[in-house]
């Protein structure tokens, strides 16, 4: 087969550093995603209609079109029509970030709306406002509902991370295009980086699996 791993092996480390590039990434998208997704669940089951329209449009949009297409324009088009470069971390964040939201807003909004009822009727008769009633009594409940679905979001992101490497961002795999250019041996490094890929993924699913057992010790 011609495989050749010992001229791989100076390029390991260069490789791995892009585990700090692909995590930087996906953590400050994860945070960015999660809580504009709340907005826009909130956004959803709320009472005032244009907010319920924009959260709705915004969705089908992002949901709508490919994750690629949105980096190029928000990458290539945007600075395009404002004069302003767009770095390829912060192209990269406001991808994953904007993306994210579209599809952690619809777990939410499902979550919300698999509290019992009677939660919701409760607080009101208590006189809990409403936005003490979603911070503390409904959003807690759902999150504990919604976990799966959240980490199961999580891995997604961190898989579809790899794309930054299309305008540049020196992640895993755009190292490992690198390694493979410069010895014209691709399969090496991108088994490697297939490799990271995979043990990031298990990671996150042994820290969702911890977490789950977590909050069932309340049930």
């Amino acid at each position: 087969m011609n495989l050749d791993f010992a001229q791989l092996v100076p390029s390991i480390p260069y490789i791995l550093y892009g585990i700090w590039v692909t995590l930087q990434f996906v953590a400050v998208s994860l945070v960015f995603g999660f809580l504009w997704g709340t907005v826009l669940s909130l956004f959803k089951i709320g009472k005032i209609t244009i907010l319920r329209w924009f959260a709705d449009a915004y969705t089908s949009v992002f949901r709508g079109t490919p994750l690629i297409l949105q980096m190029l324009i928000i990458y290539y088009a945007i600075p395009q029509l404002t004069g302003v470069d767009i770095g390829a971390f912060a192209a990269g964040v406001l991808t994953f970030g904007l993306n994210s939201a579209a599809y952690v807003s619809e777990i939410i909004r499902a979550g919300i709306n698999a509290v019992d009822k009677g939660q919701k009727e409760a607080a009101m008769a208590l006189g809990v406002p409403y936005r003490t009633m979603m911070l503390k009594i409904i959003l807690p409940q759902a999150f504990k509902n919604i976990l799966p679905a959240l980490m199961n979001e999580f891995i997604t992101l961190t898989k579809e991370s790899a794309i930054v490497s299309v305008i540049g961002a020196l992640d895993i795999m755009r190292r490992a295009q690198i390694v493979g250019a410069s010895n014209y041996r691709f399969f090496e490094p991108l088994l490697l980086a297939g490799i990271i890929y995979y043990l990031l993924v298990m990671l996150l699913t042994l820290a969702g699996r911890v977490m789950e057992r977590r909050l069932a010790k309340s049930d």
